[in-house]
């Protein structure tokens, strides 16, 4: 009973468990279900199912894109500040005003886009294949604005907004569309999208520009390099130029990179990976083979000199100058010719210092490779006398005095080349020489076969039988059996 009493208790334990967690969900449920949260959610969906432009693009009507653009413009009409060329310190006001304007132009740039979504969207209908040949927002929105709800392209001219190529592709394109005409409330959407578009490219140009023209006071050492426009741009792309200093050299190539539409031509003079950095002087004034390796180089440099003029190290700008030097060089040295080949005259034949040593060796070593008397023979002519010749294969070859009479010789005769061995080997040479009996000459009247007294005839080896040893210069049957035998003297055994 007890057991069962236990089973009962842990199963209400895990139901009061249970319990437990499903309070803060419930909790969640509720706090869920106040009107600020739906409210909030109901923003969320709005933005992403947007059908009204003034309340998703909310930029253009704030109060700070007006207070900004309106001290941009009182600047830039004080002559007495354009004069001024102090360097601009982190507590100046004007250089609070750059850094909102940089982070203005980031924040236009956001806002471009979220306009070219809802025109983008609204224009589908239309053409919708038109975002996929136009990219740039401000280029679709001028496209669009420009072509509005006419049909047939070929009456629309877009030559003073897109390339020759990509207008060629957007009417024949527009000229085989299945989209319809819109009404005149979506026409206005539209409408009204593409005039905030370039209203905010606008902007962004009087800001850039109001940045551009203090540069030398806030990035001397950049501006020197890139020059004053490129570096306003990187500065409003990377969102200042204390951002600027901590992005790698990688990043500080593409910033500013805008995706291409080919259009269906070669992708071969496309660049890619090419930011705001390629339209420096530096740059364009490079070789188009080495653009490219030009751009990673002053990339480089450009964080270099940005954590320089971030932290004010160099007002004056001798170190943006100095690398400005370095890589212009560099950029000399690359497109130098290189060095011509040294042609240079063959060696002279048998130029090897000769030895002029003498003594026995050199001596010995004449006679190994010196002429023997039939070459030497041979290599001469007798006067007003024709010499002898034969063929040898298709080589015709003289013999000279060879044969020849008045040589005061009966024949001529080659002299044998002795080989020059070591101590040790000519030692063993002629031990073997003795031991196979080559060493010693036969008559020619010496036969194999000897008489015995016992045994009659007997084969033997006649180089044998005269390499035995003799006694007193004499063989031993003359011992004992010639007249010139004696007595002789035996040693006894003691």
């Amino acid at each position: 009973m007890s057991n069962v009493q236990t089973l009962a208790e842990s199963f209400l334990a895990d139901l009061d468990e249970l319990s437990d967690d499903d309070e803060p969900a419930q909790d969640e449920e509720e706090h869920a279900g106040d009107p600020d949260d739906v409210g909030d959610e109901l923003d969320d969906i709005e933005a992403l199912n947007y059908d009204d432009l003034p309340s998703v693009a909310k930029l253009s009507s704030s109060v700070r894109y007006k207070e900004i653009i309106t001290s941009v413009k009182a600047a830039m009409q004080d002559t007495n500040m354009e004069e001024d060329t102090t360097k601009v310190g982190i507590n100046d006001p004007m250089y609070h005003l750059l850094v909102q304007c940089n982070k203005l132009a980031v924040d236009i740039d956001n806002e471009m886009v979220i306009v070219h979504n809802f025109t983008r969207d609204k224009y589908r209908l239309k053409f919708p294949e038109l975002e996929s040949l136009v990219h740039h927002p401000v280029d679709y929105a001028r496209v669009v604005k420009r072509i509005g709800n006419e049909m047939d392209l070929t009456l629309v001219n877009l030559d003073d907004i897109l390339p020759a190529a990509t207008v060629m592709v957007v009417t024949v394109t527009g000229t085989t569309t299945s989209g319809k005409p819109l009404s005149q409330e979506n026409l206005a959407k539209v409408l009204s999208g593409c005039e905030m578009a370039m209203q905010l490219d606008e902007a962004k140009r009087l800001v850039l520009s109001f940045v551009e023209s203090r540069m030398s006071n806030i990035a001397p050492n950049l501006s020197l390099v890139v020059g004053s426009e490129v570096a306003a741009k990187l500065m409003g792309v990377a969102g200042g130029l204390v951002a600027l200093s901590k992005m790698p050299a990688c990043n500080v190539q593409v910033l500013g990179a805008r995706k291409k539409g080919l259009g269906g031509m070669s992708s071969a003079t496309a660049g890619n990976h090419q930011g705001v950095v390629v339209h420096c002087p530096i740059v364009n004034n490079t070789p188009p083979a080495l653009r490219l390796k030009a751009m990673r180089l002053v990339a480089s440099k450009c964080t270099l000199l940005a954590r320089v003029d971030a932290y004010g190290q160099d007002p004056a700008g001798q170190v943006g100058q100095k690398m400005r030097d370095e890589i212009v060089a560099k950029i000399e040295k690359w497109q130098e010719p290189p060095p011509a080949k040294i042609i240079k005259p063959l060696p002279a034949p048998d130029a090897e210092v000769k030895k002029r040593r003498g003594g026995k060796r050199l001596r010995k070593m004449k006679e190994r490779y010196g002429l023997t008397d039939v070459r030497k023979a041979a290599n001469r002519i007798n006067f007003n006398q024709a010499e002898e010749e034969y063929m040898d294969g298709d080589e015709v070859v003289g013999l000279g005095m060879l044969g020849k009479e008045g040589s005061g010789r009966l024949r001529v005769v080659a002299k044998a080349q002795k080989m020059k061995m070591s101590a040790k080997t000519a030692k063993k040479v002629a031990k073997q020489n003795a031991g196979s009996g080559r060493g010693g000459t036969v008559s020619g009247f010496t036969s194999s076969l000897s008489f015995t007294p016992v045994q009659g005839f007997e084969l033997a080896d006649p180089t044998k039988v005269n390499a035995m040893p003799e006694v007193g210069g004499r063989s031993g049957t003359e011992s004992y059996f010639s007249s010139l035998g004696g007595f002789r003297s035996i040693k006894k055994l003691g």
